[in-house]
């Protein structure tokens, strides 16, 4: 934090959709970024309201929330349809930018790790841009391990974008 201020102390509880405008808010700060995901176009409340509703209790997302506002969050998804996969998930973690820096990535990413382990799940995957050296040193620090490197796995804007696979065992 960059304002030389103690960081206030954390909560961690799963998501509610009348925690859609927030979780929408910091997404598309990493949206707008282009160095997170593929998406391009922000999303809104709505739309979370609604993804999180039929993602139901399976697929929760965990929010961290300090001095009562929400700073980040975690969520996941089905990784295949096939049932040998049911417990792999694909997840994503992102962090309001002004709270960047402050152990909220790490907190909603290991919470999410405990909740997914609860649900039975044996393993989450992801994928990151090969330049977000934030979350690869994230990831590698809540015990995940880098699979390998898509090359070429999709364009923004035009780029070709490469990603590196990362897979953690619960």
């Amino acid at each position: 934090m960059t304002s030389g201020v103690c960081p206030g102390p954390i909560t961690i509880r799963l998501a509610s959709s009348a925690d859609a405008e927030t979780i929408a808010a910091i997404y598309n700060e990493g949206i707008a970024e282009r160095i997170a995901t593929f998406e391009t176009e922000p999303r809104t409340a709505a739309e979370i309201a609604t993804l999180l509703a039929s993602k139901q209790d399976r697929y929760p997302t965990v929010v961290v929330e300090r001095d009562g506002r929400i700073v980040g969050w975690a969520g996941a998804s089905a990784y295949r349809s096939r049932p040998a996969y049911a417990g792999v998930a694909e997840h994503s973690v992102y962090v309001a930018r002004a709270a960047r820096g402050t152990g909220v990535g790490r907190e909603a990413l290991d919470a999410l790790c405990r909740v997914y382990a609860e649900r039975g799940f044996w393993k989450l995957v992801s994928r990151i841009f090969t330049e977000n050296k934030a979350s690869l040193v994230l990831h590698e620090r809540c015990g995940f391990r880098v699979v390998g490197v898509y090359r070429r796995h999709g364009q923004l804007e035009g780029r070709w974008r490469d990603c590196v696979i990362v897979e953690k065992l619960l």
